[in-house]
């Protein structure tokens, strides 16, 4: 069993590089301490006055594209234990939906993930554990391309074609050199529970969870 302190929200940051494995270590921190599972990638910036041809051109990992502002300020929210409500991306068209919106309330915990997650400065204060799940370029790759292919449909020329274009170079840019933000960096070749062990033992050893048998 265990037993959240009485403090607002607990917040935590699980970063990595895309096909890290953080979705998955996030979404199982979020199931095992009854928490909210936030993800980053909502908050793309809404392209709909862009023709559809260049909407597909724009870098996808790089900052900018995040309507930082928003998220800092919904981040914020959630860390004073309020509920929100976070707009809805159509990754299709690349366009933010107007009509929809989903409704976000804080549990004991808040999983903030996504690849930037520990790269924004204004989130960085509302943290109480920072994560990184450090995992090989190669196995990042293979997972995304694999992903990609069964998930959107792609092919492996165009995941590969992107990789090398926009996605590699961001993570040397921006998401590897965020790793110096987290309280641990848990190596992605280790299983899945291990991580969430490593990850629990941080929390026990600041005080921030309470587990017991």
């Amino acid at each position: 069993m265990s037993e959240r302190l009485p403090f607002p929200p607990l917040m935590v940051a699980v970063a990595g590089c895309s096909g890290s494995g953080k979705t998955t270590l996030a979404a199982e921190l979020a199931r095992t301490l009854g928490g909210l599972h936030f993800h980053l990638d909502n908050y793309y910036r809404d392209l709909s006055h862009l023709p559809p041809e260049e909407r597909a051109h724009k870098d996808f990992d790089d900052p900018s594209i995040l309507e930082i502002e928003l998220l800092a300020e919904h981040v914020a929210a959630l860390a004073r234990g309020e509920s929100i409500k976070q707009p809805v991306y159509d990754f299709a068209t690349h366009t933010r939906r107007c009509d929809r919106c989903n409704e976000l309330t804080p549990g004991p915990v808040v999983l903030v993930e996504g690849i930037l997650a520990l790269h924004y400065k204004e989130l960085l204060p509302h943290y109480h554990l920072g994560v990184y799940v450090d995992t090989p370029d190669a196995m990042c790759l293979e997972r995304r391309i694999n992903r990609d292919i069964v998930e959107r449909g792609r092919t492996r020329e165009s995941v590969l074609e992107q990789y090398e274009a926009t996605v590699r170079p961001a993570s040397l840019r921006y998401v590897r050199p965020s790793s110096h933000a987290a309280d641990i960096v848990l190596d992605g070749h280790d299983e899945l529970d291990w991580k969430v062990e490593v990850v629990y033992k941080a929390l026990r050893e600041r005080g921030l969870w309470r587990f017991s048998a």
